[in-house]
């Protein structure tokens, strides 16, 4: 059976007013740009967001569907589509605002969906993080799950509260990937390895954790094997969607090598390092491409295979390896779902009276 894949999370407007007043608009969010880099991967990809009945959720909408991605049924709703405003000063330094609207109804998880991933806001900003949370247990019984905190402590709040929302996510988890950053954030003087043993205790077969220029970090629960690889960027223009493109390569990989869906869940919780090694790599083959230009860029799988990263080698010079002890989490129940592609003049008010 061919991989399934269904993001949930938000998708929003970016809207940049630089020092002089000058106004652009682009569309962001972090789930939709991992939806985004999946579907340039060749994958069929469902996305369940929520978009509001007005132009910026009409623009948002053609820009997943352009790219391959297929809208829920129950995508857009009543409230306006989420904007976040960054207002810039003479030096480029930002200053955020927040128009955030995330009431996502009770999902039904399409039949036949092999692996579900969310992160960021959507999963912390209620009311919407309880349906989201739903459809990670709903969905285990016949799909692996990934998460990524990327942690924005602006919108989310008071990070102890936030903590225990990460760690019960990362608990019905089979993968999960952080940056650094979201670390130093939710475990302040704590070493990557510690995070690692600490989350892989909590459920999830793999655990992965970005470094920017230093690479990456991914250590196994069951064999309590970890390893390192150096970043594959040769140049950075700006590192804007970096992390989601890695998510992405990561979940195209770990699609590639079998290791997703019901069946790859015992796979991937028996992986050796070499196992999970090729995805890893692609994942930072799209994280690298990403980075070479400006914006929140998605490379093809082609692209990826040009590069010589779409089928990667088992080991790069500069890997490291260590072990620590780790276990792993049993599945929960799921339930089937239906799922709706907007056609190419998709409009948000038409669908949401439809």
């Amino acid at each position: 059976m061919s991989a399934h894949l269904l993001v949930i999370g938000e998708a929003l407007i970016d809207r940049v007013r630089d020092a002089d007043g000058d106004v652009v608009e682009h569309v962001g969010g972090s789930p939709a740009n991992v939806a985004v880099g999946l579907a340039r991967l060749d994958h069929r990809v469902d996305f369940a967001t929520r978009l509001g009945p007005d132009v910026r959720g009409t623009r948002i909408a053609h820009h997943l569907t352009r790219h391959g991605v297929w809208l829920l049924s129950t995508t857009v709703g009543e409230q306006p589509t989420s904007v976040a405003q960054a207002h810039l000063d003479a030096t480029g330094a930002a200053e955020y605002t927040f128009d955030l609207h995330w009431d996502l109804p009770q999902l039904e998880v399409p039949a036949g969906t092999t692996h579900v991933h969310t992160g960021s806001i959507a999963a912390v900003l209620e009311p919407g993080a309880r349906s989201v949370a739903a459809a990670l247990r709903d969905a285990r019984e016949h799909a692996t799950v990934s998460y990524d905190p990327n942690i924005r402590p602006d919108i989310m709040g008071d990070l102890d509260v936030v903590r225990g929302h990460v760690e019960e996510l990362v608990g019905l988890s089979d993968v999960v990937k952080a940056s650094e950053d979201d670390l130093l954030l939710l475990y302040p003087g704590s070493a990557v390895s510690d995070v690692l043993r600490r989350w892989g205790i909590l459920g999830p077969a793999l655990v992965v954790v970005t470094r920017g220029p230093e690479g990456v970090e991914f250590g196994l629960s069951t064999t309590g094997e970890a390893a390192s690889a150096p970043t594959l960027a040769e140049g950075v223009v700006d590192t804007v969607g970096a992390g989601d493109s890695f998510m992405a390569g990561l979940l195209s990989g770990l699609v590639s090598a079998g290791l997703t869906g019901c069946k790859g869940r015992k796979r991937l919780a028996d992986a050796t390092l070499a196992d999970v090694r090729p995805a890893i790599d692609r994942a930072l083959g799209c994280a690298a491409a990403t980075v070479a230009r400006a914006g929140a860029y998605a490379p093809s799988l082609d692209e990826l295979r040009s590069r010589g990263n779409g089928r990667s080698p088992r080991h790069v010079a500069g890997s490291t390896t260590c072990q620590f002890a780790l276990s792993a989490s049993p599945p929960q129940q799921a339930q089937p779902g239906a799922v709706h592609a907007p056609p190419s003049d998709f409009d948000a008010k038409s669908a949401l009276t439809a």
